[in-house]
């Protein structure tokens, strides 16, 4: 059996976001102690564990726990963990074609600035004041 503070240390979730995951369902209330502390067994090792990978792979809260869903009924297909784990990717590849932009945006701005003007003639200024100087949407 583990304690809170054991289950944060070997997972490296901090003890109020287990608290929290408790509290939204995506772990079981834990046994207590007399004294009233939570003492966790493997199993909420594990199911912690799951949820800490998912969350770094950026799943949502909501999509983690369809995935648990799935988890605790190893006999369903696994068409639906396969369409939450697309849709994830999806979103992704979203998120770094975004950052793409930014970062030919940024690097247009850096350098299109050579530091030996003013503040009022600067480009880095003057494209952050007008929108419309921008190559593209970002």
């Amino acid at each position: 059996m583990f304690s809170i503070g054991q289950l944060s240390t070997r997972t490296g979730v901090k003890v109020p976001t287990i608290r929290y995951y408790e509290e939204i369902g995506l772990l079981p209330a834990p046994e207590r102690t007399g004294g009233n502390q939570r003492r966790y067994g493997v199993e909420g090792l594990q199911r912690l564990g799951f949820v800490k990978h998912a969350r770094d792979l950026g799943f949502s809260i909501e999509a983690i726990t369809k995935l648990l869903e799935l988890q605790d009924h190893p006999d369903c297909t696994c068409a639906e963990a396969g369409d939450l784990a697309q849709a994830q990717l999806l979103a992704v590849q979203s998120k770094i074609a975004r950052l793409n932009r930014l970062q030919a945006e940024l690097q247009r701005l850096v350098a299109g600035c050579h530091g030996d003007g003013t503040t009022g003639e600067c480009y880095v200024m003057a494209s952050l004041a007008d929108h419309d100087l921008c190559l593209d949407e970002h």
